[in-house]
């Protein structure tokens, strides 16, 4: 039986990767630690709290004595490494905190780690490591800076981060391959394109992008809407980083794509009209709109004529230092373990859209409080 520690583990990747294990794999012990900041919402995994197979812990990954304590506890052999301040908006504003979430407490977990794994050294002074056990750092195609309008990220293309955030992920990145080259500790890392699908947090464009129209509020596009990202749907980066955690090569890295390259724009686009058409088709969905958001006499006449780019759609001034464009090849992955991206963008958006209807509860759960007094911060009274 395997152990598996996911750090990060209530956030929105991390808790889709915990669902997928305990759905993947029946024979498997899991420990979920999570500091449960405004990203991390321990409502996400409510009904695996009870599972035998899950034990959850909060702290941070910063956190020594916590993070040996499950060392100490718990059998880990695989380390996933999710724990990280993530949105660029919010490196921006304090570049610190990020620094030290992202390259202290990933460089925390591995040292203790290492200690935990280890139980002597070889003739040439290296650790000896129990067999089986891996540290794989959850990164993204962010490190590699920005793409001109051809191209692809592989898993050569050298570091280039622009934002404080891509910066302390790539650091961390290098901790990670430092302690593959110095100790010779197993490792991995993955860097993905950006991810989409349920429990995602929002402040990243997608969900944000769903809950405003449902409040009729005004949608934020950066700029002119003309950057361009590599979509990849949740479950499918979930299968990828499970498949590099089981058969990947140690010391590798591998790129994790979705072939979905979609410019800002054409996304709000596409949210807005599938938004529309699914109301139209399934009149339950309009229970989701904030009634108190709406004129009487768009409610009297179920009118949604308002749901259009004219209407909604604002312009913003651009982000400081936004890429261009990312994009990623995931040929490595395919071709090593056979994993692609099975979810085309078209049904992954559809998909994701009815899950925000159907989970409003769960949105007005995490957008309480702190994410308001953040979004009042970010975008102010433009919209």
């Amino acid at each position: 039986m395997n152990t598996y520690l996911v750090t990060g583990g209530a956030g929105f990747i991390g808790s889709n990767f915990v669902k997928y294990l305990l759905k993947k794999h029946p024979d498997i012990q899991l420990v979920v630690l999570d500091n449960l900041t405004y990203a991390g919402n321990l409502g996400t995994i409510k009904e695996h709290l009870t599972d035998p197979r899950m034990t959850f812990v909060k702290g941070n990954i910063n956190n020594p004595k916590v993070v040996r304590d499950i060392f100490e506890k718990f059998p880990v052999d695989f380390v996933v490494n999710f724990a990280a301040e993530s949105h660029v908006d919010r490196s921006i504003e304090n570049p610190q905190l990020f620094l030290k979430t992202n390259i202290l407490g990933t460089q925390n977990l591995l040292d203790i780690a290492k200690k935990s794994w280890t139980s002597g050294k070889d003739n040439a002074g290296y650790p000896i490591y129990r067999e089986g056990v891996k540290f794989l750092q959850v990164s993204t195609d962010e490190v590699y800076g920005s793409l001109g309008e051809t191209g692809y990220f592989t898993e050569t293309t050298p570091l280039d981060p622009r934002s404080p955030y891509s910066a302390s992920k790539a650091a961390a990145d290098m901790i990670v391959l430092a302690y593959s080259e110095t100790y010779k500790m197993p490792v991995n890392i993955t860097r993905c394109s950006n991810n989409y699908g349920p429990y995602h947090f929002p402040e990243k464009l997608i969900p944000l992008i769903i809950k405003n129209i449902l409040e009729k509020k005004k949608l934020p596009v950066y700029g002119d809407g003309s950057n361009v990202r590599d979509w990849l749907y949740v479950e499918d980066h979930c299968k990828a980083i499970d498949s590099v955690v089981l058969r990947g090569r140690t010391g590798e890295v591998y790129n994790i794509g979705g072939h979905n390259e979609m410019k800002n724009i054409d996304i709000v686009r596409m949210v807005i009209t599938t938004i529309k058409r699914l109301m139209e088709e399934n009149s339950v969905y309009k229970n989701a709109l904030k009634k108190d958001n709406l004129p009487a006499q768009d409610l009297q006449q179920d009118n949604l004529d308002w749901l259009n780019d004219d209407y909604l759609i604002t312009f913003v001034k651009d982000r400081l230092g936004h890429d261009q464009r990312y994009a990623i090849d995931p040929a490595k992955i395919t071709n090593e373990l056979g994993w692609y991206p099975e979810t085309t963008f078209e049904t992954g958006i559809v998909k994701t859209i009815r899950w925000y209807l159907e989970n409003q509860d769960w949105v007005e759960h995490v957008t309480s409080g702190n994410y308001r007094k953040y979004y009042r911060q970010m975008y102010g009274d433009r919209l």
